[in-house]
């Protein structure tokens, strides 16, 4: 799930290099992933009334679903 953030987020910013995805488990057996992008980035990211950022959540459900697992997005 690490890798399907950081290919899209990847492909929205102008600076690529400055991504970085993180995972860590939560107490309550969650995944978190925490995506750091550039602080030019980051309006890209979430986009406009936060749709870019539903989507990505959305596609994450939808993979954490198969796998299993609890996911959540923390965009920094």
């Amino acid at each position: 799930m690490k890798e399907l953030v950081e290919y899209i987020a990847k492909s929205i910013v102008s600076a690529p290099n400055d991504v970085k995805v993180t995972e860590e488990t939560a107490e309550d057996n969650r995944l978190v992933i925490k995506l750091e992008v550039a602080v030019d980035d980051k309006g890209r990211v979430i986009g406009k009334q936060g749709r870019v950022a539903e989507a990505m959540r959305t596609l994450l459900r939808v993979a954490a679903t198969k796998a299993g697992v609890r996911v959540r997005l923390e965009i920094i």
